[in-house]
């Protein structure tokens, strides 16, 4: 299994001086975090895309062309691109610019995102929320197989015999589809062949296992080889010297952000019995020290039927950099090696 680490790049108030980072800092603390990633061996680093006053990465392409330019071997992507406010032929564009910059280390990951500012902030209709995201998905695929494009549709004006530039490195760029919980997601992805990028921000994954199966056979049934359906997971966590440390160190910025979240969606609000359950044996939070989170990534690799990749998000507005850099260096020098095999 690959291991890498995903970032949305959220504000951060220092926790032990209450210093508020500042953009330009959190920036620069960000490239140092996937320079480290590239130097300790961890297979991909991915940048979100969010429109809110919390998050720094509502331009991803920007922030990788940076990384891509300080680093060797790590590959690099979205996590996700919100293709329903997106027009594909950029989208296309400023990631194949990316894997020329990177000489082929690009991952573009699309969905439509878990928040819905960037709707309105374009100018859409969020009733238009899945029409949007399966029409662009087709153009993106039709743009990515083919130099010049016909095509025709509801929420873009048509293309008649037009060509994309440039084309990528690699051929044909990775796309992989960012899936929640629907399982008309699930079978979109396996009936187009494409890989599969399951976001885990609640329950158990486990649970998960009927959707992949899903996946898997809509693909088979579509006449896909085994091969080209992979499935990756996107997960919170964090590791840590020891578990205990690694609890008392993320829960803070954990507690502040789903206070938040909490209060916008009409949920309860967090408590530390919540959390401690999250981050339990079966719950979604990859946590612990190096050997307990790897032996949650086993344990979860089975109970899905195999995992391809995974992607820890370890997005915490109230962890230190300091902190951030270890959690990462233990990610790449104990728990990949200890999933490798896997």
């Amino acid at each position: 299994m690959h291991v890498g680490v995903d970032s949305f790049v959220s504000t951060v108030t220092d926790p032990t001086t209450g210093h508020v980072i500042g953009a330009a800092e959190r920036m620069e603390h960000l490239l140092e975090e996937i320079s480290l990633a590239d130097q300790v061996g961890l297979y991909s680093f991915g940048i979100g895309e969010h429109h809110r006053c919390e998050y720094y990465d509502s331009a991803p392409p920007v922030i990788l062309a940076a990384a891509a330019a300080r680093t060797e071997r790590i590959r690099l992507g979205s996590a996700v691109t919100v293709l329903s406010a997106a027009d594909p032929v950029r989208v296309f564009q400023q990631f194949a610019t990316l894997d020329l910059i990177s000489k082929g280390r690009i991952d573009l990951v699309v969905g439509r995102g878990s928040f819905t500012e960037a709707f309105p902030l374009f100018g859409l209709d969020l009733a238009d929320y899945d029409s949007l995201f399966s029409e662009k998905l087709e153009l993106l695929l039709q743009i990515r197989d083919n130099t010049e494009v016909t095509w025709s549709g509801r929420h873009r004006p048509p293309m008649v015999r037009q060509n994309v530039y440039p084309r990528p490195l690699q051929d044909p760029l990775p796309i992989w589809v960012g899936v929640g919980g629907t399982p008309q997601s699930f079978v979109r992805a396996g009936l187009l062949g494409l890989p599969l990028m399951i976001a885990i921000i609640g329950g158990e994954p486990r649970q998960f296992a009927p959707m992949v199966d899903l996946y898997r056979r809509a693909g088979a049934e579509a006449g896909h080889a085994p091969e080209k359906l992979q499935v990756g997971l996107h997960v919170f966590g964090f590791v840590g010297e020891s578990t205990k440390a690694a609890a008392d160190t993320i829960y803070p910025g954990w507690e502040e952000m789903f206070t938040k979240v909490s209060r916008e969606r009409g949920f309860p609000p967090p408590t530390r019995a919540r959390f401690d359950a999250t981050a339990g044996e079966n719950g979604a939070f990859f946590m612990g020290d190096p050997q307990t989170v790897a032996d949650k990534i086993r344990r979860v690799s089975e109970q899905l039927g195999g995992v391809d990749r995974l992607s820890l998000q370890m997005t915490n507005p109230r962890l230190a950099h300091a902190d951030l850099l270890r959690g990462i260096e233990l990610l790449g020098t104990e728990v990949a090696p200890l999933v490798a095999s896997v």
